[in-house]
């Protein structure tokens, strides 16, 4: 396992790099190498570590080791074919990165960071409908029922599309540079994490790269089913590269705005729910 999530995290820091490096190109830019986010890490694991002295220092810390753990845990949970309802339960635990990051320095700009992941909450709407279109095609929130459903019935991204839409907009809200970026956006620094350096922040940046290939394979998992490894891989890029020219093209929004366009999608997405329960009983 631990060998896996030092795959997992590699993985995730490519594409990072590979999110930044896509969203250059469609913007007219270079951007940077691909193995930029990996550099990154590498760099803030042998620069100076400081705590500020407005710091909650175990709060400081703790958000560090607490992303890499819940993210850890997740991968465990979708690589065991455990409950779906436990894999978003873990994922909902991210809030608390966001806002104790935001909290713990004891900054402004972390403040607002830490403000704003309490407003971008409505981005966790969605996980509910993805939750309930699976359990009504499936009958199970067991992600290795799941999987063996879509082996007999094929994907569900093509009977469920509206819940797959749903979850393409989690994993977006989760993602660097995007249109739902509130918590990192350039007027209040780096956001939450604008006091975290060095060793913390290199915590950090593996805590977030786990974040998407987790995101990513649970993606593939519960809309296309089990493919081959390296397969799994690529259809992961393709969805990556789809999310960074979203990225891309759109500007992003305030922070009401966004509780405004999730909100929206979550009410239609309901009204789906609802047809969907009435046509399957």
């Amino acid at each position: 396992m631990i060998l896996y999530l030092l795959f997992a995290t590699f993985i995730g820091l490519l594409y990072h790099g590979i999110h930044r490096k896509a969203i250059a190109r469609v913007q007219g830019r270079p951007g940077p190498p691909i193995w930029q986010e990996i550099l990154h890490t590498l760099k803030f694991s042998f620069k100076e570590t400081w705590i500020p002295k407005t710091a909650s220092q175990s709060l400081f810390i703790a958000v560090v080791f607490v992303a890499i753990g819940i993210w850890s845990a997740a991968l465990y949970v979708l690589l065991s074919g455990g409950s779906l309802l436990l894999l978003f339960g873990i994922y909902l635990l991210h809030k608390i990165v966001e806002h104790g990051m935001g909290l713990s320095s004891g900054s402004p700009y972390g403040k607002f960071g830490a403000i704003r992941s309490v407003i971008s909450a409505a981005s966790e709407l969605p996980l509910l409908v993805t939750i309930v279109a699976v359990y009504f095609f499936t009958h199970s929130l067991s992600i290795a029922d799941i999987v063996a459903y879509q082996e007999v019935h094929g994907p569900l991204l093509i009977v469920a599309f509206p819940a797959a839409v749903a979850m393409y907009l989690v994993i977006l809200s989760k993602m660097h540079y995007g249109p739902f970026s509130i918590i990192e956006a350039k007027e209040i620094v780096s956001g939450n994490m604008t006091e975290h350096f060095g060793v913390w922040r290199a915590g950090l940046q593996v805590g977030f790269a786990l974040k998407t290939y987790v995101l990513l394979y649970a993606f593939v998992l519960l809309f296309i089913g089990q493919l081959p490894f390296v397969l799994m891989l690529l259809v992961m890029l393709l969805i990556l590269i789809s999310l960074s020219f979203v990225c891309a093209v759109t500007p992003m929004l305030s922070p009401y705005d966004t509780v405004t366009v999730q909100s929206l999608v979550t009410g239609a997405l309901v009204i789906y729910i609802i047809i969907l329960g009435v046509i399957m009983g």
